[in-house]
């Protein structure tokens, strides 16, 4: 799952530019000062063959992006005349009324008595 997450965020790119850059800054450090082999490293015109390799790879990915067929959004036909019900009505109830108790109240006290006696 991370291996397709880092693959479709293009991370993996990233991750072999980073490599590039390390070792061109490691062999420009061999000949040269250290402002020298940053500016040498990073100023985009002196490529080594792992920058053009990652540089041509991305173009042609962006390129098979750009071919392939787009995804239309299709929507189910839709009835010529629309029927608006409007919402029950909005009552504001006690607080009383929120609890269970409210809900069933108790019979009265004494229960009342039959004609029997």
């Amino acid at each position: 799952m991370v291996a397709a997450l880092v693959l479709s965020t293009g991370a993996h790119w990233a991750a072999l530019q980073t490599a590039a850059w390390t070792t061109m800054l490691a062999n420009n450090l061999r000949t040269q000062t250290v402002s020298e082999a940053m500016a040498n490293t990073f100023d985009g015109r002196h490529l080594c063959p792992l920058c053009k390799a990652i540089a041509a790879a991305k173009k042609s990915e962006k390129k098979s992006e750009a071919v392939s067929p787009s995804l239309k959004m299709e929507f189910p036909p839709v009835a010529e005349q629309f029927v608006l019900i409007s919402p029950k009505p909005f009552s504001v109830f006690s607080r009383a009324a929120f609890f269970a108790a409210a809900a069933f109240p108790k019979p009265p006290l004494p229960p009342p008595r039959g004609g029997f006696a």
